[in-house]
């Protein structure tokens, strides 16, 4: 069997020898484990994980490289889609550095650790117990609650699975909170008992979910009858035994020398300072080799690749270099680095880590890991990176960076709460142990902490990587830690990184609804928007566009006085809307049915405000009309530049299951928002590790191809792009302003009351919903036809606004605005220049040419236009320009 060894001994059989303990099962389970003594009235055997960087130094690249890999195998057991929509928990202590690279190793997923640490101000989203740990409770602390709300898989990562007790009381906590359909547990090592192995079966079919269990290596522990007992009585004896001496016991077998927290109070009782040292007469205590990380069962795989590749998985860079001759060198020195820790980014996943977060981290090592290696001396062969208990994340990245750049060795474990016998035999797993006082003023009260292995090791450095929290007094004392590691190395560097606490922002209000805000009736839409009604927005369109243009301002910083509309004009929009309303029933009626076929069959519509909310309606109304549903339609907004209002988004994720969101629009004009939208989601999951959201956007109108779901690829003439508020249910176009709107609002909007007396906005809704029925057979016909057609975007309308832009010489495609729409916008709302319009084109463009006339804006007749019409905005437009014909700026 191949043995993890010190000095050529399996650093269990100590215990084994003794207890009569085994560990059965797969060949390279002995590789991964040691064997080790507690106090503890439920288990007295304690196995000790040579790979998880907590007790045993080891290199930082296997360490992670475990867990990535134990990552990119639930990646494959979910598949990508699964994959997409998981969120990883990890366990505090030992797993929380586990559970982070497993996350890494499945690429997209969010990742949270469950923690000892109450955080004043954060408020609790589950908690559960650990019944076989010296302390229980365990706390659940998401800066975002909707991270546990989802409805994708759970992944529940430890470093050990024995009975399964922890894993179920966790599932059973949170499923009662959030039910979810897939569970995945992911350890290092399994090791159930036979009367255990059957319970995650029939705790699945208890709670209806899948639960499926991934490792790197799997068996038992044998344990003989009496065995706790006399693992208690072997405790107590070399306890005592070393109590009574202070020092190495010359009776004691094996090179003992026991460490042990209670009764002991001098440091010299622990046998790691003042009297002869636990290394002076056995060789320097050397990591623990292991192969590369392993797969399933044993099955060699190869490191990962990613995101920090190395050609050295097994991290022998130095790690068997000769310790120095003096184990107990004088002069010993505290120097401190700032690493400059990326502002506001978290120092773990005590409060979530997204995927965006890991982004920025990988950003910022190469400088933070250089940083530290300036402070570290240049002759050192053998460097160790400690963490600080829950902390072991950062330490390992920084860790695995440095051993790319350094010539030297360097290892890597954390601090812990977990009192652990120490015996310096090879045999045995923890041979040192350095004791203590804790420093991070823990809730549970003061008490003894840990560092094993570290004594003795010949280290030529020792860097301690912590947070702030725990940066106290207490941590630079006489007998401190720092003051406990100078006493074993030469020179003992402190990182302190900032402890990340999430700022708590008031929760998100409800929906505003009509009547109070807008003249739509309560349930047709709720609009995540915040009232600025009694704000003065409103700037003449002249003004507004030089303003714009400049890059004085942004569009959505002020709002254009509200086009009045004539007599003539408003005769027009009946006109328009009495000849298109089967037209537009049509098309209403196929993208609902499409959006029911293949996005959802319980769709949570999410227009995009305003344009995109009398479709969004008119869908609910469909829905309703035809299949008797009662859909959800909220209204969002977002803006060209600076993308979707990201608290809308928070507040769906809470009350709706993402996959189920579907945003709607009125018509694409050349697919800018479209872009717009698939970006600022792919931001949001970064940002906020929230997945689920498909940025496909469902328009009635998609005359530049720029979408899958639709209605109709014609260009004509929507009537509510006719007029602006007075057809959106009195709304305005949404504003995003920092001094109007924080960074835990929703974006602004005014409800115009004053303009009741213009309000056509039912009156639209009313005249298209009463064709329905009239359509009801065409709609099946066309649904079925654009099911089975190949609506793959060609983004046409992009390819020809690029060409068009060139050929007048504006060279901004934002200035140029194809189609009836966006036409109509451009007149309504911005100084246009000329409008372009297709040969031969009639009706619909009847209100485009009444408004050219108005504002004196030329019409243009155009061969073989993509679109019925253009319109185009002057790219120098400067207040005396007319907006007709350009000459008073230079072109």
């Amino acid at each position: 069997m191949n043995k993890a060894v010190n000095d050529g001994v399996w650093s269990g059989s100590w215990v084994a020898e003794r207890l009569g303990v085994e560990l059965l099962g797969d060949p390279e389970l002995t590789d991964l484990l040691g064997l080790a003594l507690r106090r503890n009235p439920k288990r007295a055997h304690l196995l000790v994980s040579n790979v998880l960087g907590k007790h045993v130094p080891q290199s930082p690249t296997v360490v992670y490289g475990y867990g990535f890999t134990l990552g990119r195998r639930v990646r494959e057991l979910l598949g990508t889609e699964e994959s997409r929509r998981a969120v990883v928990l990890g366990y505090a202590e030992t797993a929380t550095g586990l559970g982070h690279a497993v996350a890494d190793g499945i690429a997209l997923a969010p990742y949270l650790h469950s923690t000892r640490r109450p955080v004043p101000g954060v408020a609790t989203a589950g908690g559960f117990e650990e019944s076989h740990s010296h302390a229980t409770s365990h706390l659940l602390l998401p800066e975002n609650p909707a991270l546990l709300a989802g409805e994708g898989p759970l992944v529940l990562v430890d470093d050990e699975f024995s009975t399964g007790n922890t894993v179920l009381n966790t599932i059973r906590d949170l499923h009662e909170r959030y039910p979810r359909g897939r569970y995945v547990v992911v350890a290092l090592v399994d090791m159930r008992s036979a009367a255990d192995a059957g319970r995650l079966d029939e705790f699945a079919a208890e709670i209806g979910a899948r639960v499926d269990l991934v490792a790197a290596a799997s068996g038992t522990v044998s344990l003989p009858a009496g065995v706790l007992e006399k693992g208690q009585e072997l405790v107590a004896r070399y306890e005592s035994e070393s109590a009574g001496s202070g020092s190495r016991s010359s009776a004691a077998p094996s090179g003992l020398v026991a460490q042990f927290p209670a009764p002991l109070k001098d440091k010299d009782q622990d046998g790691a300072a003042g009297a002869p040292t636990t290394t002076e007469a056995t060789p320097p205590f050397q990591p623990t080799p292991t192969p590369n990380p392993p797969g399933a069962r044993g099955t060699a795989r190869p490191a990962p690749t990613a995101p920090h590749p190395t050609d050295n998985p097994s991290g022998a860079r130095g790690t068997a270099r000769p310790a120095p001759t003096d184990p107990h060198p004088k002069n010993n020195r505290v120097t401190q680095v700032d690493i400059r820790w990326p502002k506001n980014l978290p120092d773990g996943g005590r409060h979530g880590f997204t995927p965006g977060h890991r982004i920025r981290l990988d950003r910022a090592l190469p400088a933070m890991a250089a940083r530290l290696a300036e402070a570290l001396p240049e002759d050192a062969t053998r460097i160790h990176i400690l963490g600080f208990e829950e902390l072991m994340y950062a330490p390992l990245c920084l860790a695995r960076e440095l051993e790319q750049i350094v010539d030297a060795g360097v290892t890597y474990s954390t601090t812990t709460r977990s009192p652990v016998l120490a015996v310096d035999d090879p045999g045995y797993a923890i041979r040192t142990r350095l004791t203590f006082p804790a420093h991070d003023t823990p809730a549970d009260g003061p008490g003894d902490r840990y560092a094993y292995n570290i004594a003795g090791a010949g280290f030529d450095a020792v860097v301690a990587v912590l947070d702030d929290t725990a940066d106290t007094p207490e941590l630079h004392a006489p007998g401190g830690l720092l003051a406990r590691l100078a006493e074993h190395t030469p020179h003992v560097v402190l990182a302190v990184i900032p402890s990340y606490v999430p700022e708590r922002p008031a929760m998100l209000p409800d929906p505003l609804r009509g009547p109070a805000f807008s003249s739509y009736a309560p349930e047709e839409v709720g609009w995540l928007l915040q009232d600025l009604s009694d704000v003065t927005l409103e700037a003449p369109t002249e003004e507004r566009e030089e303003a714009i243009q400049s890059g004085g301002a942004h569009y959505a910083e002020s709002l254009p006085v509200e086009y009045q509309p004539s007599e003539q004009y408003q005769q027009l929009f009946h006109t328009a809307l009495d000849e298109a309303a089967d037209r537009l029933a049509l098309a209403v009626g196929a993208v609902t049915e499409l959006v029911l076929a293949e996005r959802s069959p319980h769709p949570v519509l999410v227009s995009l405000a305003r344009a995109g909310t009398p479709v969004g309606v008119l869908m609910r109304r469909w829905a309703q009309h035809r299949h008797g549903l009662d859909l959800p339609h909220y209204a969002v907004s977002i803006v060209r530049g600076r993308g979707i209002d990201a608290n809308a988004l928070r507040w769906l994720a809470a009350h709706h299951d993402p996959a189920d969101v579907v945003f709607v629009d009125g018509w694409t004009g050349k697919g800018a928002i479209t872009r717009e939208l698939t970006e600022a989601i792919r931001e949001f999951e970064e940002s906020d590790g929230i997945t689920g959201f498909d940025p496909e956007i469902a328009v009635l109108a998609d005359p530049g191809s720029c979408v899958k779901t639709y209605g109709t690829r014609e260009d004509f003439l929507i009537p509510s792009a006719c007029l602006n508020s007075t057809v959106s249910g009195l709304i305005s176009r949404t504003v995003l302003r920092s001094d109007l709107v924080g960074p835990h609002d929703f974006h602004g909007a005014k409800f115009y009351r004053e303009l009741a007396g213009a309000d056509v906005s039912v009156d639209f809704l009313d005249a298209v919903a009463a064709r329905f029925p009239e359509v009801s057979d065409a709609v099946t016909v066309l649904a079925k036809e654009l099911l089975a057609a190949d609506r793959t975007p060609t983004w046409e309308g992009w390819a020809a606004v690029e060409r068009i832009s060139e050929e007048y010489g504006i060279h901004d495609v934002n200035l140029v605005k194809p189609g009836v729409g966006e036409t109509t916008r451009v007149l309504l709302r911005r100084v246009p220049w000329k409008i372009l319009a297709r040969a031969g084109a009639g009706a619909d463009l009847d209100h485009v040419r009444l408004l050219a006339e108005q504002r004196g804006v030329p019409v243009e007749e155009v061969a073989e236009l993509p679109y019925t019409c253009v319109g185009l905005i002057h790219p120098k437009y400067t207040r005396g320009a007319t907006g007709a014909d350009g000459k008073a700026v230079a072109v």
